[in-house]
């Protein structure tokens, strides 16, 4: 949904109360661990933090939603659980107007133990584009090196976003980039320059 004005709270609950009837807009659900034909992949890993109590506010970080905190995308309700099943409003603020996309968790990942922690959800039909996301924190073993990854594959949905490809997929390289910087910063309460 494009928008010419910021929504009220009203609006994004409103967005949100429709949002959990919808289906995703792909399948199958998992897309975003494999190369699929027709989505485009794309992914950043890069080291946050070092060591156990690093991983550990990396987790809550994430839990948090705080690598959504970029200003310019939030997430509503702000700090909703991670679970599988919880349906999200995406709002976000570019070239003049707002978005609003509605997503939905659609598993949690874990691996390695207890080193990896994360989750992806998936574009709901009102979402402008469709496909999934993974948000994942690890803790290397050996060089006790915390990583946040995001892997995603997706493609244009909405006219809007086709038709505005070359900027639609600037807009998601800066998401990648700022979101990495958000959760470095929530684990460091400091301001992390991102490649």
């Amino acid at each position: 949904m494009f928008l010419r004005h910021r929504p009220s709270p009203l609006e994004v609950e409103a967005f949100i109360a429709v949002s959990r009837q919808l289906p995703l807009s792909y399948e199958p659900v998992g897309l975003a661990r494999q190369d699929r034909a027709g989505f485009r992949v794309d992914e950043q890993e890069v080291v946050i933090g070092q060591g156990e109590k690093a991983f550990a506010r990396a987790k809550i970080a994430l839990t948090e939603w705080r690598h959504f905190e970029l200003g310019w995308v939030e997430v509503f309700p702000a700090r909703a659980a991670v679970a599988p099943g919880t349906v999200v409003a995406v709002l976000v603020r570019h070239l003049g107007f707002w978005s609003m996309n509605g997503c939905r968790v659609v598993y949690s990942v874990a691996g390695n133990g207890s080193a990896e922690f994360g989750f992806a959800y998936g574009t709901l039909t009102n979402h402008a584009e469709s496909g999934e996301e993974i948000f994942k924190v690890s803790l290397r073993p050996g060089t006790g090196e915390v990583t946040y990854l995001i892997r995603a594959a997706s493609r244009p949905r909405a006219v809007l976003a086709a038709l505005g490809y070359p900027v639609t997929r600037s807009l998601q390289a800066r998401f990648r980039r700022d979101s990495a910087a958000a959760i470095a910063r929530a684990i460091t309460g400091q301001d992390v320059r991102m490649p």
